[in-house]
């Protein structure tokens, strides 16, 4: 494949968007709801918190986080998922199937798609 067919490839645009380090595990946390930037940060251990700002902005410019200011004091801010950012569950759903079934020391946390029909009071039909 030369370079210029990867600057159309969907497989290659998809990775400049979500291959950046944090990326995933962001996505695979919002998945569960909205939440704020401290919450993330805890989840997220390891993350400073100049790479968590980084990482929402540019998730946001994508449209696949979108950010909720509350007029409130002191100000609340929350951080979900767009339709966008939900399309991506899927391959977080594969990359944990895949780590279970070839990597068998990474013990599962919970499918980002049961998460979510939890938060939205769905039924999950998702295997755990």
């Amino acid at each position: 494949m030369s370079a210029e067919s990867n600057s159309t490839c969907p497989v290659c645009k998809t990775a400049e968007v979500v291959c950046g380090k944090w990326t995933l595990l962001l996505i695979r946390d919002l998945a569960e709801g909205s939440a704020r930037f401290c919450e993330l940060e805890r989840s997220l251990e390891g993350i400073s918190p100049r790479t968590l700002s980084l990482r929402l902005r540019a998730l946001e410019e994508e449209g696949i986080v979108e950010r909720h200011t509350y007029p409130e004091v002191p100000p609340r801010v929350e951080y979900a998922l767009t339709e966008k950012g939900r399309a991506l569950l899927p391959i977080i759903e594969d990359m944990r199937e895949y780590g279970r079934h070839w990597l068998p020391e990474v013990e599962g946390c919970e499918d980002a798609v049961v998460a979510a029909h939890r938060h939205a009071g769905e039924p999950a039909t998702a295997a755990a």
